[in-house]
């Protein structure tokens, strides 16, 4: 167990150094698991990351589920979140672990530790995963079936000091990554040999990834920012022929936007993102859209998830990086269903 020794003035990075300990509490509080799992990143370096848990047909929401569930702390800015086997697979970045929790109860199941700085994980089959690292030039390895880190996949040319890797999907045998903070590619791994099989550049800092209906790789990226080794360009919507692994169309946004957080519908013809507002494309448009789907009420949104089994999108908002965050609950057509209250900058929203 690591402990943290170190003087008051730097107190505020006692938080990241987590303590977990096993305590044997009984929950106070029951879910359905047919509902919204939100993960609250809390602040950098103060350990106060949240897992939250709505249940749409009642309007039920229950905060810091994991804490009361196992009576410790999530850890340190909770950054995504995978269901596979029926487990909850939970990527705490700052806290340089992934815990594998149950779905209903919260309860941790197991944790992968270990790792840089993890950001997604994505599951190749029952026996091996993927995860993605950022400050390190590899993709880590493991064995879910018992927790353990199996090897890594180095990405070429790749600085240690500037690496990253974010978002996976796949699509037959090959997983494709982005390479996003600092970075301009995407990768191409061979599920059967571990291997970087090919990489293209798409823009300055590729964030998030989709499959539309026809196949095709969507890539958005953020453009960097003035003075990044990475560049600061237009930020670009690419649209990513698999087959020949080259981009056959390219959305350029302003200068000035950071759109972010693609998503696509459950059909695989709607694409949906942030960038200020929230805003969606038929992915047989020939140019971005003009109009938001839906406009920002004047504050932060900071997460977007899609609910495909209800037709909903869910809007998370930071308001001010400090206090408790907000989440919106809208219909497809734009209709505003529900609010309700959570942790410190709600981001990672995932439905079941």
């Amino acid at each position: 167990m690591r402990k943290c020794n170190i003087l008051i003035f730097l107190s505020v990075l006692l938080n990241s150094c987590m303590d977990w300990e096993e305590v044997n509490i009984e929950p106070d509080f029951s879910v359905s698991g047919d509902g919204i799992y939100i993960l609250n990143e809390g602040n950098f370096q103060y350990g106060n990351a949240t897992l939250s848990y709505y249940e749409p047909q009642s309007g039920k929401v229950e905060n810091e589920v994991f804490y009361r569930a196992n009576g410790m702390k999530l850890g340190d800015v909770a950054q995504s979140m995978t269901i596979h086997d029926g487990k909850g697979w939970v990527v705490v970045n700052n806290s340089h672990v992934v815990f594998a929790i149950d779905l209903r109860t919260f309860r941790e199941i197991g944790r992968i530790d270990g790792m840089t700085s993890p950001r997604y994980i994505h599951f190749v089959s029952d026996e091996k995963a993927y995860i993605s690292q950022i400050w390190d030039n590899r993709i880590t390895i493991v064995n879910p079936r018992n927790y353990s880190i199996t090897g890594y996949i180095d990405i070429p040319d790749m600085r240690q000091s500037t690496a990253s890797t974010e978002q996976m999907v796949q699509v037959g045998e090959y997983v494709y990554a982005c390479c996003w903070s600092y970075q301009r590619t995407i990768i191409k791994i061979d599920t059967k040999t571990d291997r970087v099989v090919a990489k293209l550049d798409v823009g300055a800092q590729p964030q998030s990834l989709a499959i539309d209906a026809d196949g095709y790789l969507w890539a958005l990226t953020d453009g960097g920012y003035k003075g990044s080794p990475a560049g600061y360009e237009q930020p670009r919507l690419n649209k990513i022929d698999l087959n020949i692994f080259e981009v056959v169309s390219a959305y350029e946004f302003p200068l000035s936007d950071s759109p972010r957080e693609l998503e696509i519908s459950n059909d695989g013809n709607t694409l949906y993102w942030l960038n200020n507002d929230v805003w969606m494309m038929d992915i047989h448009a020939t140019e971005l859209p003009s109009e938001p789907f839906i406009h920002n009420i004047g504050t932060i949104f900071y997460g977007l998830a899609i609910d495909n089994t209800r037709n909903e999108v869910y809007v998370a908002d930071a308001i001010d990086y400090q206090q408790q965050g907000i989440v919106y609950r809208y219909s497809f057509s734009g209709e505003l269903l529900d609010s309700f209250y959570v942790g410190i900058n709600p981001g990672f929203m995932l439905s079941h």
